[in-house]
């Protein structure tokens, strides 16, 4: 079986989708959708949800099913019209991981079976709605490998923080024994010790909240 990828992607406006406009207008959060997306033309296919607000949203492409509490639960029919990412993602055949939807934010985790329908996926769906941001990108371990290959986004540093790494990595502050230390590397970059720690603490943050797949 050839390894696939796990790709996390958000859209920063809710009209992309009737869940994540629900989210939005009732200031709540939205993560348990069941879905039957499929990628044959003319079947039918739902999601359902729960919202939790004080008052029942309104929405005429939703239909209730039942209330308990503050608690509601909806369906939505999907028309084939791929007028959701959910619909563009199952006309590539792509199942849906999980699903949250915060006030004006989608967040998607799906799975592509390899790195041309990934491309051609993201490339669709950056044609047909707004705000794609691509948060994580992780492959499947293939044959005997023992773990999986994760991207990490460089984009999440800042440049002072990027400087900071690859000067300590170029001066060999991360080998053992040390190339150079601390105090070193800050004279390097023409900062006191405290400012470099709060850099490279920062910087080291968010590349393994990548690696560990946090947040």
């Amino acid at each position: 079986m050839p390894a696939g990828i796990r790709a996390t992607v958000e859209f920063a406006s809710p009209s992309v989708c009737p869940v994540a406009s629900v989210a939005h207008s009732t200031d709540s959060v939205v993560d348990s959708v069941s879905t039957s997306v499929v990628s044959t033309p003319g079947d039918v296919s739902v999601s359902e949800f729960v919202v939790e607000a004080d008052d029942p949203p309104e929405a005429s492409a939703l239909e209730p099913i039942f209330s308990y509490g503050s608690k509601h639960l909806y369906r939505y029919t999907h028309d084939g019209s791929a007028g959701c990412p959910c619909e563009c993602l199952g006309e590539f055949g792509c199942p849906v991981d999980r699903y949250f939807a915060q006030r004006g934010s989608l967040t998607l985790v799906f799975h592509a079976a390899d790195y041309e329908q990934l491309q051609a996926v993201i490339g669709e769906l950056r044609d047909r709605f707004s705000g794609l941001d691509i948060k994580r990108l992780v492959r499947s371990p293939t044959g005997d490998a023992p773990g999986d290959s994760v991207f990490v986004d460089r984009g999440k540093l800042t440049t002072r923080q990027l400087e900071v790494l690859q000067t300590a990595y170029g001066m060999g502050y991360f080998e053992r024994p040390r190339g150079a230390n601390a105090t070193e590397v800050a004279a390097e970059l023409g900062i006191n010790q405290s400012t470099f720690s709060e850099h490279l603490a920062a910087a080291l943050t968010k590349l393994l909240g990548d690696i560990l797949e946090e947040g």
